[in-house]
């Protein structure tokens, strides 16, 4: 059984470092050793960094892949039509148990990340720039760095800038988590989907990409589009930096070229020469086949075209010694565990997928089958963040790469292979309790109220949905989604405005009285205590 992966694990390069030059001679590169690697960087305007960034086919690596000089624009063009000034955002909330590729750079080069950020903050006029994080070592190595430039919130500052500490929780990286957090809120995802680059922090446009883009940015900045796409491929220049491990030698964060096949990174950790299966994008990505890994480049389009996913960078294959489906139901328990217990989808909808696939794998036949693909397509697109559109993937994928196991599970006696639990998770199988925000869990966690839709009154108004979007959204018919819901703690308020202001008195609530809190459903997720063999990452 491995151990949780330490912020820090192994770096290797193939083939010239770009993001990871100066980590042969020191752990952290401070100002001046970093202006010594890379040397110094001459401002561009808004017009010149979005065409860099549009010539490299800059995409955010963050997982969702957003072109990144379209949301430069956007946000500046929203700036000046509300004549604001934006703000400049770098989520470095990495918080997958499988990742670790962001955290290394903040890590070992926070001064890259932050001069990609500055290009852009300078380039557009943002007084504002916040660096999202969640580990100690990331937030003492970004304030650190931000205090070798002299960068400070202080109010006199031509530049405020400061770093956001959140929770570990999955929810946390989310954008619209982050800017809600920033603003003084809970690091939770506010219930309306917003575009952050017409609304963000304060309400201002903002500027959000992961910390990987905006080292990437200040990368191409220096050397310029032309050398820039000399590495890798034509499509896709450039390098990308990857997390891989799970049944491997050598846990690492690799930098390699776009185009490097994906068994020959798979190679350069140990990984089986066969792998069973190959999990690409971390825990909202997809699995891929033995055979499949063959044909597989790293790339975006490459991974994408067989079946797999870029996502967050993360790579993690299992062995043929090990169940797939007793891997894959460790990630689902977990993935349901991370919601933020607001939206009726994720946080019903995900504990029902996980039981459905430990029904499947108890011999539950085409019945549990069935269920498990209906109800990871209906958390699709209907919760507040992408957690249960990527844990749905997660899902699907797992039933799709896995057919022969799924069916000596569910139609027989079980595939023999025991749970290796090769796939890294937090130490004790659980990221910490308690919905994420910097308060209590009392006042975040869930009360006892819950609020119930009359269907026989209800006329699809939709003002419930605008008032509690932690718990209602409406379906295409104009309706809400759910026909009763637990009220988190923070939002009693709400709800009960909500009863009282519905035109049709649809709504009402009940208390339920206090009771023992029950023992989880879940199946335990297996030690990774320090005692074990290091996972290093």
């Amino acid at each position: 059984m491995n151990e949780a992966l330490p912020d820090v694990p192994e770096v290797r390069v193939v083939g010239l470092p770009q993001l990871t030059s100066g980590f042969d001679l020191v752990d952290r590169l401070d100002l001046q050793m970093h202006l010594k690697v890379h040397g110094p960087l001459e401002p561009l305007g808004g017009e010149q960094l979005a065409q860099l960034a549009e010539r490299i086919n800059l995409r955010g690596r963050g997982g969702a892949g957003f072109p990144f000089h379209k949301k430069l624009r956007a946000v500046a063009e929203s700036a000046i039509k509300r004549g604001v000034r934006p703000v400049v955002v770098v989520n470095g909330s990495e918080d997958e148990p499988a990742c670790r590729k962001d955290t290394v750079l903040i890590n070992r080069a926070p001064h890259l990340i932050l001069d990609g950020a500055l290009l852009c903050a300078e380039a557009m006029g943002a007084r504002t720039l916040v660096v999202g994080v969640t580990r100690e070592s990331t937030q003492r190595s970004m304030e650190q760095a931000l205090a070798e430039r002299g960068l400070s919130n202080g109010r006199r500052s031509a530049l405020r800038a400061r770093v956001q500490r959140n929770p570990v929780r999955m929810v946390t990286g989310a954008a619209a988590s982050l800017i809600r957090s920033i603003d003084g809120g809970p690091a939770i995802p506010p219930g309306r989907k917003t575009s952050a680059s017409r609304s963000g922090v304060g309400g201002a446009p903002t500027l959000l990409s992961n910390a990987e883009t905006f080292a990437q940015l200040a990368i191409a900045a220096r050397i310029g589009p032309e050398r820039y796409g000399n590495t890798g491929l034509y499509d896709e220049p450039g390098t990308v930096m990857l997390t891989v491990s799970g049944a491997v030698a050598r846990p690492m964060v690799v930098e390699v070229p776009t185009g490097v096949p994906l068994r020959y990174v798979l190679q350069l950790a140990g990984a089986p020469p066969v792998p069973q299966g190959v999990l690409t994008g971390g825990y909202h990505g997809k699995w891929i086949d033995a055979a499949t890994v063959n044909e597989a480049i790293i790339s975006r389009n490459s991974l994408d075209a067989v079946g797999g996913s870029l996502g967050a960078g993360a790579i993690l294959p299992i062995s043929q010694d090990t169940c797939p489906l007793g891997e894959s139901l460790m990630v689902a328990k977990w993935l349901a565990q991370e919601s933020a217990n607001q939206c009726g989808p994720c946080y019903l909808g995900l504990p029902a997928a996980a039981r459905g696939l430990e029904d499947i794998m108890g011999g539950g036949g085409a019945a549990a089958l069935e269920a498990v693909r209906q109800v990871a397509k209906n958390v699709k697109r209907r919760g507040a963040c992408s957690h249960p559109d990527g844990s749905a993937m997660f899902l699907e994928s797992t039933l799709k790469a896995f057919t022969e196991d799924i069916a000596l599970h569910a139609l027989g006696n079980g595939c023999g292979r025991p749970v290796a639990g090769v796939l890294p998770l937090f130490e004790g199988g659980a990221a910490p309790t308690g919905i994420p925000g910097g308060e209590d869990e009392d006042r975040n966690g869930p009360s006892r109220q819950k609020i119930f839709v009359d269907w026989t009154l209800c006329r699809g108004h939709g003002l419930c949905a605008d008032l509690l979007p932690e718990v209602f959204q409406l379906g295409a018919d104009g309706f809400p989604t759910v026909a009763q819901a637990q009220v988190p703690r923070y939002a009693e308020a709400k709800a009960l405005r909500a009863v009282r202001r519905c035109p049709a008195l649809a709504l009402r609530i009940e208390e339920s009285a206090p009771q023992a809190k029950a023992p989880s459903r879940n199946l335990p997720v297996l030690s990774q205590g320090r005692g074990r063999r290091a996972l290093g990452r």
